[in-house]
Protein backbone atom coordinates (compact mmCIF):
# COMPACT_ATOMS: atom_id res chain seq x y z
CA UNK A 1 0.00 0.00 0.00
CA UNK A 2 1.16 3.42 -1.21
CA UNK A 3 1.40 6.84 1.77
CA UNK A 4 -0.33 9.93 0.81
CA UNK A 5 2.19 12.45 -0.80
CA UNK A 6 -0.08 15.00 -2.30
CA UNK A 7 -2.56 16.66 -1.07
CA UNK A 8 -5.59 15.63 -3.93
CA UNK A 9 -4.31 11.88 -3.73
CA UNK A 10 -6.85 9.13 -2.68
CA UNK A 11 -5.67 5.52 -2.01
CA UNK A 12 -8.02 2.69 -3.01
CA UNK A 13 -6.76 -0.62 -1.01
CA UNK A 14 -8.70 -1.24 1.54
CA UNK A 15 -7.40 -3.20 4.56
CA UNK A 16 -10.21 -5.25 5.30
CA UNK A 17 -13.88 -5.55 3.22
CA UNK A 18 -17.82 -6.61 4.31
CA UNK A 19 -20.78 -6.75 2.44
CA UNK A 20 -23.59 -5.47 3.99
CA UNK A 21 -26.32 -5.18 1.46
CA UNK A 22 -25.59 -7.38 -1.94
CA UNK A 23 -27.90 -4.94 -4.25
CA UNK A 24 -26.26 -1.47 -2.75
CA UNK A 25 -27.73 0.82 0.27
CA UNK A 26 -29.66 3.77 -0.01
CA UNK A 27 -28.55 5.05 3.88
CA UNK A 28 -26.29 3.92 6.67
CA UNK A 29 -24.18 5.10 9.54
CA UNK A 30 -21.83 3.96 11.98
CA UNK A 31 -21.83 4.61 15.85
CA UNK A 32 -19.59 6.78 17.96
CA UNK A 33 -17.54 3.91 19.20
CA UNK A 34 -17.65 2.09 15.24
CA UNK A 35 -18.61 -0.75 16.86
CA UNK A 36 -22.20 -1.14 15.33
CA UNK A 37 -23.34 -0.25 11.60
CA UNK A 38 -27.27 0.41 10.72
CA UNK A 39 -27.90 0.10 7.21
CA UNK A 40 -31.27 1.07 4.69
CA UNK A 41 -30.62 -2.19 2.42
CA UNK A 42 -32.57 -1.65 -0.94
CA UNK A 43 -33.69 -5.23 -1.04
CA UNK A 44 -33.97 -6.47 2.85
CA UNK A 45 -34.75 -3.51 4.78
CA UNK A 46 -32.70 -1.98 7.92
CA UNK A 47 -29.71 -4.13 8.65
CA UNK A 48 -27.72 -4.05 12.11
CA UNK A 49 -24.64 -4.57 11.71
CA UNK A 50 -21.72 -5.73 14.71
CA UNK A 51 -18.62 -4.24 13.17
CA UNK A 52 -16.33 -6.22 15.69
CA UNK A 53 -17.16 -9.91 14.46
CA UNK A 54 -19.25 -8.93 11.11
CA UNK A 55 -21.93 -10.06 12.03
CA UNK A 56 -25.45 -9.42 11.74
CA UNK A 57 -27.47 -8.44 14.65
CA UNK A 58 -31.39 -7.13 13.89
CA UNK A 59 -33.14 -7.18 10.20
CA UNK A 60 -36.05 -4.43 10.76
CA UNK A 61 -39.25 -4.09 8.19
CA UNK A 62 -39.93 -0.41 8.19
CA UNK A 63 -42.83 -1.34 6.01
CA UNK A 64 -46.05 -3.79 6.75
CA UNK A 65 -46.10 -7.64 6.86
CA UNK A 66 -45.91 -8.53 3.07
CA UNK A 67 -44.46 -4.85 1.82
CA UNK A 68 -40.66 -5.60 0.27
CA UNK A 69 -40.48 -2.20 -0.33
CA UNK A 70 -37.57 -0.08 1.50
CA UNK A 71 -38.30 3.58 1.37
CA UNK A 72 -36.06 4.72 4.34
CA UNK A 73 -33.10 7.26 3.11
CA UNK A 74 -31.91 8.37 6.49
CA UNK A 75 -30.73 6.62 9.54
CA UNK A 76 -28.94 7.89 12.44
CA UNK A 77 -27.18 6.06 15.70
CA UNK A 78 -27.39 7.57 19.02
CA UNK A 79 -24.24 8.34 20.07
CA UNK A 80 -24.24 5.93 23.02
CA UNK A 81 -25.64 3.50 20.60
CA UNK A 82 -28.62 2.89 22.43
CA UNK A 83 -31.59 4.01 20.25
CA UNK A 84 -31.80 4.56 15.84
CA UNK A 85 -33.82 6.64 14.38
CA UNK A 86 -34.84 5.95 10.71
CA UNK A 87 -36.82 7.86 8.12
CA UNK A 88 -38.47 7.98 5.10
CA UNK A 89 -39.82 11.20 2.75
CA UNK A 90 -42.97 11.01 5.20
CA UNK A 91 -42.78 8.81 8.20
CA UNK A 92 -39.56 7.95 11.43
CA UNK A 93 -39.23 5.57 13.63
CA UNK A 94 -37.23 4.69 16.30
CA UNK A 95 -35.70 1.57 17.49
CA UNK A 96 -34.39 0.27 20.86
CA UNK A 97 -30.58 -1.49 20.03
CA UNK A 98 -30.89 -3.46 23.12
CA UNK A 99 -33.62 -5.13 22.38
CA UNK A 100 -34.08 -4.87 18.70
CA UNK A 101 -37.45 -3.70 19.05
CA UNK A 102 -39.30 -0.54 17.55
CA UNK A 103 -40.01 1.96 19.89
CA UNK A 104 -42.73 4.24 17.84
CA UNK A 105 -43.59 5.18 14.20
CA UNK A 106 -44.52 8.58 13.44
CA UNK A 107 -46.21 10.22 10.03
CA UNK A 108 -45.51 13.83 8.96
CA UNK A 109 -48.05 15.46 6.84
CA UNK A 110 -47.06 19.04 6.60
CA UNK A 111 -43.75 18.26 3.98
CA UNK A 112 -41.07 15.54 3.38
CA UNK A 113 -38.39 15.06 5.98
CA UNK A 114 -34.80 16.16 5.07
CA UNK A 115 -33.04 14.65 8.06
CA UNK A 116 -33.39 12.88 11.62
CA UNK A 117 -31.37 12.84 14.14
CA UNK A 118 -31.84 11.41 17.86
CA UNK A 119 -29.88 12.23 21.44
CA UNK A 120 -28.81 9.43 23.99
CA UNK A 121 -31.40 7.17 25.24
CA UNK A 122 -33.81 8.11 22.45
CA UNK A 123 -35.07 10.94 24.47
CA UNK A 124 -35.09 13.86 21.80
CA UNK A 125 -35.86 13.51 17.91
CA UNK A 126 -34.78 16.30 15.32
CA UNK A 127 -36.50 16.15 12.32
CA UNK A 128 -35.58 18.89 9.60
CA UNK A 129 -38.11 19.19 6.75
CA UNK A 130 -38.63 20.64 3.08
CA UNK A 131 -40.97 23.38 4.60
CA UNK A 132 -37.91 25.22 6.99
CA UNK A 133 -39.30 23.69 9.79
CA UNK A 134 -37.63 21.45 12.58
CA UNK A 135 -39.49 19.42 14.55
CA UNK A 136 -38.21 18.48 18.26
CA UNK A 137 -39.52 15.33 19.85
CA UNK A 138 -39.24 13.70 22.85
CA UNK A 139 -41.22 10.43 22.34
CA UNK A 140 -41.39 9.06 25.69
CA UNK A 141 -42.67 12.43 27.55
CA UNK A 142 -44.61 13.66 24.08
CA UNK A 143 -43.24 17.57 23.94
CA UNK A 144 -42.58 18.51 20.88
CA UNK A 145 -41.01 21.84 19.82
CA UNK A 146 -40.87 23.60 16.74
CA UNK A 147 -37.78 25.52 15.39
CA UNK A 148 -38.53 28.14 12.66
CA UNK A 149 -35.70 30.33 12.15
CA UNK A 150 -34.45 28.73 8.96
CA UNK A 151 -36.31 30.66 6.05
CA UNK A 152 -35.82 27.46 3.32
CA UNK A 153 -35.33 23.67 3.07
CA UNK A 154 -33.43 22.16 5.80
CA UNK A 155 -30.66 19.75 4.46
CA UNK A 156 -28.79 18.89 7.96
CA UNK A 157 -29.32 18.12 11.56
CA UNK A 158 -28.00 17.04 14.69
CA UNK A 159 -28.52 17.09 18.35
CA UNK A 160 -26.36 16.75 21.52
CA UNK A 161 -25.75 13.48 23.16
CA UNK A 162 -28.07 15.15 25.81
CA UNK A 163 -30.65 16.49 23.91
CA UNK A 164 -30.26 19.93 24.60
CA UNK A 165 -28.86 21.69 21.65
CA UNK A 166 -29.78 20.88 18.10
CA UNK A 167 -27.44 21.95 15.03
CA UNK A 168 -29.44 22.78 12.02
CA UNK A 169 -28.74 23.90 8.37
CA UNK A 170 -30.41 24.79 5.35
CA UNK A 171 -31.03 25.89 1.79
CA UNK A 172 -31.25 30.26 3.67
CA UNK A 173 -27.01 30.04 3.42
CA UNK A 174 -27.31 29.73 7.77
CA UNK A 175 -26.49 27.03 10.46
CA UNK A 176 -27.68 27.56 13.88
CA UNK A 177 -27.13 26.08 16.92
CA UNK A 178 -30.29 26.19 19.08
CA UNK A 179 -31.51 24.72 22.55
CA UNK A 180 -34.03 22.10 22.13
CA UNK A 181 -35.47 23.42 25.51
CA UNK A 182 -36.28 27.10 24.99
CA UNK A 183 -36.00 27.37 21.03
CA UNK A 184 -33.62 30.12 21.83
CA UNK A 185 -30.64 30.67 18.98
CA UNK A 186 -27.31 30.23 20.23
CA UNK A 187 -25.27 30.92 17.74
CA UNK A 188 -25.79 31.67 13.96
CA UNK A 189 -23.17 30.15 11.28
CA UNK A 190 -23.15 32.66 8.14
CA UNK A 191 -22.31 30.63 4.75
CA UNK A 192 -22.15 31.97 1.11
CA UNK A 193 -24.07 29.38 0.05
CA UNK A 194 -26.85 26.72 1.48
CA UNK A 195 -25.52 24.81 4.52
CA UNK A 196 -25.41 21.26 3.22
CA UNK A 197 -23.95 19.20 6.56
CA UNK A 198 -23.84 19.67 9.94
CA UNK A 199 -21.98 17.81 13.05
CA UNK A 200 -21.88 18.06 16.47
CA UNK A 201 -19.13 16.60 18.14
CA UNK A 202 -20.13 14.07 20.63
CA UNK A 203 -18.07 16.00 23.25
CA UNK A 204 -19.11 19.18 23.58
CA UNK A 205 -16.01 20.99 22.14
CA UNK A 206 -16.46 21.49 18.18
CA UNK A 207 -19.64 21.79 15.36
CA UNK A 208 -18.84 21.33 11.65
CA UNK A 209 -20.67 23.11 8.64
CA UNK A 210 -20.66 22.93 5.13
CA UNK A 211 -22.05 24.92 2.56
CA UNK A 212 -22.36 23.66 -1.12
CA UNK A 213 -19.49 25.25 -2.76
CA UNK A 214 -16.16 25.50 -1.24
CA UNK A 215 -16.15 26.32 2.78
CA UNK A 216 -16.43 23.46 5.48
CA UNK A 217 -15.32 25.03 8.86
CA UNK A 218 -15.08 23.80 12.37
CA UNK A 219 -16.26 25.71 15.06
CA UNK A 220 -15.37 26.19 19.12
CA UNK A 221 -18.84 25.27 20.65
CA UNK A 222 -18.15 27.02 23.83
CA UNK A 223 -17.31 30.33 21.83
CA UNK A 224 -18.57 30.32 18.52
CA UNK A 225 -15.50 31.08 17.17
CA UNK A 226 -13.88 29.50 13.95
CA UNK A 227 -11.23 26.92 14.82
CA UNK A 228 -10.71 26.12 10.84
CA UNK A 229 -11.83 25.86 7.61
CA UNK A 230 -11.20 22.41 5.78
CA UNK A 231 -8.21 23.22 2.92
CA UNK A 232 -9.00 21.46 -0.28
CA UNK A 233 -7.86 21.66 -3.88
CA UNK A 234 -11.12 20.06 -5.60
CA UNK A 235 -13.38 23.43 -6.99
CA UNK A 236 -16.03 21.80 -4.04
CA UNK A 237 -16.80 18.71 -1.74
CA UNK A 238 -19.76 17.65 -0.53
CA UNK A 239 -19.97 16.11 2.64
CA UNK A 240 -22.72 13.37 3.46
CA UNK A 241 -20.96 11.98 6.41
CA UNK A 242 -18.50 13.66 9.31
CA UNK A 243 -17.46 12.16 12.32
CA UNK A 244 -14.94 13.47 15.55
CA UNK A 245 -12.10 11.90 16.95
CA UNK A 246 -12.31 10.54 20.22
CA UNK A 247 -9.51 12.83 21.16
CA UNK A 248 -11.00 16.22 19.25
CA UNK A 249 -7.72 16.20 17.03
CA UNK A 250 -9.15 14.82 13.86
CA UNK A 251 -12.04 14.49 11.76
CA UNK A 252 -13.54 12.13 9.34
CA UNK A 253 -15.53 12.80 6.47
CA UNK A 254 -16.98 11.16 3.99
CA UNK A 255 -18.53 12.35 0.20
CA UNK A 256 -20.71 11.33 -2.67
CA UNK A 257 -18.18 10.89 -4.91
CA UNK A 258 -16.52 7.87 -3.27
CA UNK A 259 -14.05 10.17 -1.28
CA UNK A 260 -13.16 9.52 2.55
CA UNK A 261 -11.15 11.54 4.09
CA UNK A 262 -8.91 12.71 7.43
CA UNK A 263 -8.55 16.06 8.32
CA UNK A 264 -6.55 17.85 11.30
CA UNK A 265 -9.13 19.62 13.78
CA UNK A 266 -6.74 22.52 14.10
CA UNK A 267 -5.43 23.52 10.59
CA UNK A 268 -8.06 21.92 8.59
CA UNK A 269 -5.09 20.28 6.80
CA UNK A 270 -6.14 16.85 5.06
CA UNK A 271 -3.83 13.85 6.34
CA UNK A 272 -5.27 11.13 4.48
CA UNK A 273 -7.75 10.52 2.08
CA UNK A 274 -9.34 7.10 0.46
CA UNK A 275 -11.80 5.92 -1.87
CA UNK A 276 -14.43 3.39 -1.56
CA UNK A 277 -15.24 0.59 -3.50
CA UNK A 278 -17.63 1.72 -6.71
CA UNK A 279 -22.09 0.92 -7.02
CA UNK A 280 -21.57 -1.35 -9.69
CA UNK A 281 -25.09 -0.46 -10.08
CA UNK A 282 -24.97 2.81 -10.21
CA UNK A 283 -24.18 4.84 -13.36
CA UNK A 284 -20.78 6.67 -13.15
CA UNK A 285 -19.52 3.84 -10.79
CA UNK A 286 -19.91 6.07 -8.25
CA UNK A 287 -20.67 5.77 -4.28
CA UNK A 288 -21.66 8.03 -1.80
CA UNK A 289 -20.17 7.36 2.01
CA UNK A 290 -22.98 7.32 3.88
CA UNK A 291 -20.99 6.39 7.48
CA UNK A 292 -17.68 7.01 8.47
CA UNK A 293 -16.10 5.80 11.69
CA UNK A 294 -12.43 6.17 13.78
CA UNK A 295 -12.13 2.09 13.93
CA UNK A 296 -9.27 1.63 16.98
CA UNK A 297 -6.54 3.92 16.79
CA UNK A 298 -4.70 3.43 13.50
CA UNK A 299 -7.58 2.47 11.14
CA UNK A 300 -11.00 3.89 10.05
CA UNK A 301 -14.21 2.46 8.79
CA UNK A 302 -16.72 3.34 5.83
CA UNK A 303 -20.27 2.22 4.84
CA UNK A 304 -21.51 3.27 1.45
CA UNK A 305 -24.17 2.77 -1.14
CA UNK A 306 -21.74 0.10 -2.82
CA UNK A 307 -23.46 -2.31 0.04
CA UNK A 308 -19.73 -2.49 1.70
CA UNK A 309 -18.29 -1.34 4.67
CA UNK A 310 -14.49 -1.16 3.83
CA UNK A 311 -11.82 -0.72 6.82
CA UNK A 312 -8.35 1.35 6.09
CA UNK A 313 -5.55 1.90 7.64
CA UNK A 314 -4.08 5.59 8.51
CA UNK A 315 -0.75 5.94 7.57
Amino acid sequence: MTSLIACGTYRKESALEFQHAEDGSMAADISADAKISVVSSIDLGLLVWDLEFNQKVYQWGYKGDGETINLVSTVKIASDTSYVVSADRESFAIWNLENGEPDGFWRIDESTIRDVAIADKGTTVLVGRSNGKVLMLEPFTGRRLEFLGHTERINSVDISPNGYYALTGGNDYVAYLWDTRTGQVVYRFDHPSRVTKVALDPKGRYLFTADSQKTARIWDVQTGEEVSTLQFIQRQIIFSAVQFSEDGTRLLTGSPNRLLALWDVKTGKKLNGWRVKPNDKAMGNSAIVYGVGFYGDNQVISESSSGWAEIWDIQ
